[in-house]
């Protein structure tokens, strides 16, 4: 099930015909009060969300969904008319998975929706990572350093998910950038070497693992005879 959250009724109507017409489960919601009384009531496989809404806007709600242990890692896509560079990288700093302007094809729409879709998949389909003292639970939402329980973003999170299903192997920006924020084409956006950063930071030894391979990406090499699991 896909929810869509969108006042404009005609673009609500267009974009739930689309993607029922592709075989998705879908629901559209003109207020956000129906919205979260559908997400009491169900969770959807993935939500799409415009950012200027009444009683709400859709920062605040995915805010409030990255916070939510059920919703932390529940995909979910910005569809918006708020297109600015600035726009963009708020609404992914805060926990998107994708970020569509408007206007937009419904058949760039459905590809977009399929490609979060798959992230999530593979995501998810690993239950745990353990590299020395280094424990992450992808189903949970939830990493371990040194015992400790160490709180991550949404885009740390991804982003060290990422680098953790390939132990060893250097992914280049582009790879990192179009796989956690969906901007490959903005190869010299600070993003990316901020979060590391703050990933590392936040790690502390653990943290060490990432490495910098310069003018090309990163990569997580774990500790010497750690060998590392994926159950």
């Amino acid at each position: 099930m896909i929810y869509l959250l969108e006042d404009d009724d005609s673009i609500r109507k267009l974009v739930v015909y689309a993607l029922q017409s592709q075989q998705f489960e879908a629901r559209g919601f003109a207020l956000p009060s129906a919205f979260w009384q559908a997400m009491a009531e169900e969770k959807p496989q993935l939500v799409l969300l415009d950012i200027m809404l009444p009683e709400e806007d859709g920062i605040s709600i995915l805010r409030r969904l990255r916070r939510r242990p059920a919703t932390a890692s529940l995909p979910v896509v910005m569809l918006t008319a708020k297109d600015t560079e600035f726009d963009r990288v708020e609404g992914l700093d805060a926990g998107a998975d994708d970020y569509i302007s408007k206007p937009f094809g419904m058949m760039e729409l459905v590809a977009r929706v399929r490609a979060v879709l798959r992230r999530a998949e593979a995501r998810d389909s690993a239950e745990e990572y353990r590299f020395g003292n280094l424990t992450v639970q992808p189903d949970r939402h939830e990493v371990f350093a040194g015992g400790e329980a160490v709180h991550l973003t949404y885009k740390e999170f991804q982003l060290l998910c990422l680098l953790l299903e390939h132990p060893g192997r250097v992914l280049t920006r582009d790879v990192l950038m179009d796989r956690v924020w969906g901007l490959a084409a903005e190869r010299e956006n600070r993003t990316l070497d901020v979060h590391i950063r703050t990933l590392r930071a936040k790690l502390g030894e653990a943290g060490e693992g990432i490495e910098t391979v310069r003018g090309v990406g990163y990569r997580y090499c774990p500790p010497q005879g750690a060998g590392g699991s994926e159950t």
